[in-house]
C-alpha cells in the first residue's frame, strides 16, 4: 500500500498542560523515534504549548481538536490558525460527531475550516460518521457520503491529498461497541469512492482514511489489516502511553 498508516490521538476534554507534558515523554519513550508510521497527538488548546515544547526531537506530530476559520476577530472563545501554528501544529481534526451533536456544527461551517486550515499550511482531520439510528435506518452511506462531498465543497485536487478524513460511527465512540472489520472496511471503501468522484481515483488513493470508532490493542491488528483502512484516530485509548504505543505498533507490523 502505498498510504503510510498513520495514528492520530484525539485526548478530547482532557489532560492539564502538566499531564500533557508527562504522557508526551511516556509516549515519545515508546514510540518517539517511529518513522514507518505516521504519529499525532492532539491535546486540548490549553496544552498546545507545553505539547509543543515536550515533542521537539520527537517524530510524533502536534494536532488540534478544532479551529475557526477567521483570521482573527470578534469570536469569543474560538482558536485562529496563527495561534495553532505558532505552536508547529500540522493537523487539525474538524467535523468531530460531538462538535456536530454538542456544537450543531453544520457541513458548511466545517468546510469553512477545512479550506482555512488547508490555506494556512495545515492538515485537516475531517471526521464523518453516522448515527445508531441512521444506521438501523439503512442510511449510513448517504451520511457518510453527504458529509465528505459537504466538508470538501471547492477543495482543490492539489489540495486534497493533505486532507485526512476519519470514518467515526458515532455509535461506536465510547460505548465499547466496535464495527465488525468488515462493516467498516464497507464504510471506507465507499468514503474513498466519493473521494475518487471529487478528485480523480489517484487523488482518492493517496488520501489517508483513518477508523475513528473505539480502536485499541484488542481489535486493531484486525481493523488495520482491511484494505482501505489506513489508520485510527483514537479516543480512549490515546490517553495512556502503552496502550498509545502498542496502536502505533500494530500498524508498524503492516507498514
Amino acid at each position: 500500500m502505498s498510504r503510510r498508516y498513520f495514528i492520530a490521538g484525539n485526548w478530547k476534554m482532557n489532560k492539564t498542560a502538566a499531564e500533557a507534558k508527562a504522557l508526551i515523554a511516556e509516549i515519545n519513550a515508546l514510540v518517539g523515534a517511529e518513522t514507518a508510521v505516521d504519529v499525532a497527538v492532539c491535546p486540548t488548546f490549553t496544552a498546545l504549548d507545553a505539547a509543543s515544547q515536550a515533542l521537539k526531537g520527537s517524530n510524533v506530530k502536534l494536532g488540534a481538536q478544532n479551529m475557526y476559520f477567521e483570521k482573527s476577530g470578534a469570536f469569543t472563545g474560538e482558536i485562529s490558525a496563527d495561534m495553532l501554528k505558532e505552536f508547529g501544529t500540522e493537523y487539525v481534526i474538524l467535523g468531530h460527531s460531538e462538535r456536530r451533536e454538542y456544537f450543531k456544527e453544520c457541513d458548511c461551517l466545517i468546510n469553512k475550516k477545512v479550506k482555512a486550515v488547508l490555506a494556512n499550511g495545515m492538515k485537516p482531520i475531517l471526521c464523518v460518521g453516522e448515527t445508531l439510528e441512521q444506521r438501523e435506518g439503512g442510511k449510513t452511506i448517504d451520511v457518510v457520503s453527504e458529509q465528505t462531498v459537504g466538508g470538501l465543497k471547492d477543495v482543490s485536487k492539489e489540495d486534497a491529498e493533505k486532507v485526512v478524513v476519519a470514518y467515526e460511527p458515532v455509535w461506536a465512540i465510547g460505548t465499547g461497541k466496535t464495527a465488525t472489520p468488515e462493516m467498516a472496511q464497507e464504510v471506507h471503501a465507499e468514503i474513498r469512492k466519493v473521494l475518487a468522484k471529487l478528485f480523480g481515483a489517484d487523488t482518492a488513493e493517496k488520501i489517508q482514511i483513518l477508523y475513528g470508532g473505539s480502536m485499541k490493542p484488542e481489535n486493531a491488528d484486525a481493523l488495520l489489516k482491511e484494505k482501505d483502512i489506513d489508520g485510527g484516530l483514537i479516543g480512549g485509548a490515546a490517553l495512556k502511553a502503552d496502550s498509545f504505543a502498542a496502536l502505533v505498533k500494530s500498524a508498524k507490523k503492516l507498514a
